[in-house]
């Protein structure tokens, strides 16, 4: 019997230190998010356009890696190690990224709704973006009218890109939702595993590239690289980036943010 309620009161250790290490996963994450909205928008801004810049490291990776490998069944997994390089990039180094942000951003909303709650997290996502893109397009640009590279490594970026053109946009946005889940497990996972940052990045992105989910900057990258090139027209373009961005939005901050807040909604009330 004494057996018995020792087991018990070791269950219940278990269980509460489950949800306060759930709870304090949940802070640790809101208070990022809260710190993230509070920065000046031109600090944002900025920190947005270098992750831009950074996270095109990912396509210049992969199509290194397509350049110098032979055709075989085995080949787009080995392309894929190159997905994660930007990412790591970025996140460990601190930059904005737009996906990321979404959970981070997301869960002093749902914490505290209000309107003004709600202005600053699409300040947040708005600015976020908007530098991104910026960055990715000057990259783009920059690859389609310069000599970047060797040949053989700037034709593997096109025929790496290309693969955007093979979803519509209702296509497009159902493989970018589990892009930004996927993503938006990144930065809740970070403040839990900060030694094992770089395992955390680069295996769940990896998951992401061999998954072919849309992930919409590094999308947006491909993108314009085939517009600057004339592959692509603009409402091609578009159509990938716009529903990539909503999928994105919809797997991070509608699923991820509001699941991870449910979890101990009751527990911090």
């Amino acid at each position: 019997m004494a057996d018995s309620d020792e087991d018990q009161t070791d269950s219940g250790d278990v269980e509460e230190l489950k949800a306060a290490n759930a709870r304090e996963l949940h802070r640790a994450v809101r208070e990022e998010g809260q710190e993230e909205l509070e920065r000046p928008t031109g600090s944002l801004f900025w920190s947005a356009v270098a992750g831009g810049l950074a996270i095109t490291a990912s396509l210049i990776a992969e199509a290194a890696i397509a350049a110098h490998s032979a055709p075989s069944a085995a080949r787009p997994l080995l392309i894929a190690i190159g997905y994660p390089i930007g990412f790591l990039m970025v996140i460990l180094g601190r930059m904005q990224l737009f996906t990321e942000s979404t959970v981070t951003a997301m869960l002093p909303l749902v914490s505290e709704p209000s309107w003004l709650a709600l202005g600053r997290t699409l300040r947040l996502w708005s600015v976020v973006l908007g530098g991104n893109l910026i960055g990715t397009a000057l990259v783009a640009l920059a690859f389609a009218t310069l000599d970047l590279g060797d040949p053989a490594m700037r034709a593997a970026m096109l025929e790496v890109s290309m693969k955007i053109t093979e979803h519509d946009v209702l296509g497009t946005f159902l493989n970018a939702v589990p892009a930004g889940f996927l993503i938006a497990i990144v930065a809740w996972t970070l403040p839990n595993a900060r030694e094992q940052a770089f395992f955390v990045v680069f295996g769940i992105v990896y998951v992401v590239a061999i998954g072919g989910f849309s992930h919409s900057v590094v999308g947006s990258s491909e993108a314009f690289l085939l517009l600057f090139s004339g592959k692509i027209g603009v409402a091609k373009a578009l159509g990938f980036l716009v529903p990539a961005v909503l999928g994105n939005l919809f797997g991070g901050a509608g699923l991820f943010a509001v699941l991870a807040h449910a979890q101990v909604r009751e527990e911090a009330a």
